[in-house]
């Protein structure tokens, strides 16, 4: 199964590079308070400065670069074109940057005006991306699995959004709520729905384009979303109707569709046409040995539930899957996605001035390289303050900090470099 994509068709590049450009920032706030709260992120999922350190990576860094992804692929992979694309980046990313921010302030002070404030802005953040990516792709007939999990993880974007903005409403003002279990849920359509989903989706095409590697089988491509949504919404009606039994089965489901996709990428990937792995690869790679490390240990907890009692064992599942899975998988694609909309741009003024540079003239593999090294500390850093923090969660914060920093520089080098070409050219053609 291979996909076409029309990059002609993409939205101006300054409509997703912002998001790019802005979102390593929240790894470095994470680092910073990783370094300062450091025993107390350690100590339970539910402390202030764990809520904190959480939703800056999900909704901080992960959610920046995936909104700002999808306007670039729902136009280039699905045809589907946003209305006014510069118009709904420019409204979409001051607000989501200014609510989780007052999110995080919000949990480390538990303060409520802080809380409606976040919940105000990330309304407002997802209701207008929403509108017009909703808009834009259900009037796309679902011509492949990519289409049609772009349309499902949207879905799951809305229920995740939903779920967890009622919960932080709940929190600030005083609602009986049973937050453990929403929580749970809230994070497994986060993770397992909108997160995972959307990663196959563009997994579909980014891995054969990007890796060299053969296609996916097309039948359990197109049937894969389908079936991890209607394992959530299994798992959603076993909370809801308090049916213990249906919601462990719905996890037990999600963990085996999930191994599942892994082990096909990881059989894809063997047998790559590219003999030197370059940054994207090992990035990859490390997020789909961890994913595999993951599943299993939620499959043994859903065989076993008397493991989820383990002191340090939630934080452990998730401080695994968000860092160790989802941000190295965001990572990887950043190193191919922000060059190759740089270097695309570029081509396309080329009529105007001179030829655009290679890509690695805007990113090179060495600065690639040496990020991901710094990536590999933070995450050892990170596991082993979890087993003795008192002593390690400072250094586990400085190096997550650096790893940051690194990625935002590599980012930002490779948009100054874009803009001296641009420039460049521009004076050559007068």
């Amino acid at each position: 199964m291979q996909a076409l994509l029309a990059f002609e068709q993409g939205p101006p590049v300054a409509a997703p590079v912002r998001f790019f450009l802005t979102a390593p920032f929240y790894l470095v706030l994470a680092g910073v308070l990783l370094a300062l709260e450091g025993e107390g992120i350690f100590a339970s999922r539910w402390t202030p400065a764990t809520l904190a350190v959480t939703h800056l990576l999900t909704l901080g860094f992960m959610l920046q670069i995936m909104l700002g992804a999808l306007i670039q692929i729902l136009p280039v992979l699905a045809g589907a074109h946003l209305p006014r694309p510069r118009l709904v980046a420019g409204l979409v990313h001051p607000l989501l940057n200014g609510g989780v921010p007052a999110l995080a302030l919000g949990f480390l002070l538990g303060d409520a005006r802080w809380m409606y404030g976040a919940a105000t802005c990330l309304i407002l953040a997802l209701g207008i991306f929403l509108a017009a990516s909703g808009w834009a792709l259900w009037r796309v007939r679902s011509t492949s699995p990519s289409i049609r999990g772009l349309k499902m993880a949207l879905l799951a974007l809305l229920i995740t959004g939903g779920s967890g903005l009622y919960m932080l409403l709940a929190l600030a003002g005083g609602w009986p709520v049973a937050l453990e279990r929403l929580t749970n849920l809230h994070a497994g359509w986060g993770l397992g729905g909108w997160s995972a989903i959307l990663l196959a989706a563009v997994a579909y095409v980014v891995v054969p384009m990007f890796q060299l590697t053969p296609g996916y089988p097309a039948r359990p491509a197109w049937w894969f979303p389908r079936l991890v949504f209607s394992a959530l919404l299994l798992w959603s009606l076993g909370v809801l109707a308090g049916w213990d039994w249906l919601a462990a089965d719905a996890r037990l489901i999600l963990s085996l569709l999930g191994l599942f996709f892994v082990i096909q990428t990881l059989r894809l990937q063997r047998q790559r046409r590219r003999a030197r792995p370059d940054a994207t690869f090992r990035y990859w790679q490390f997020g789909l040995y961890v994913l595999l490390l993951v599943l299993l240990m939620v499959l043994a907890q859903s065989l076993s539930p008397s493991l989820a009692e383990i002191e340090g064992w939630s934080l452990l599942l998730g401080g695994l899957v968000l860092l160790g899975g989802y941000v190295a998988f965001i990572i990887g694609m950043l190193y191919k996605i922000v060059p190759f909309l740089l270097w695309f741009d570029l081509q396309n003024r080329s009529a105007i001035g001179k030829p655009p540079p290679a890509m690695n003239r805007l990113l090179s593999e060495n600065e690639s390289m040496r990020q991901l090294q710094l990536f590999y500390l933070a995450c050892a850093g990170v596991l082993a303050a979890g087993v003795w923090p008192a002593g390690l969660a400072l250094p586990a914060g400085v190096l997550l900090l650096s790893c940051g920093a690194a990625l935002w520089l590599n980012v930002g080098r490779a948009f100054w470099r874009y803009r001296a070409f641009r420039r460049a050219a521009v004076g050559s053609a007068r």
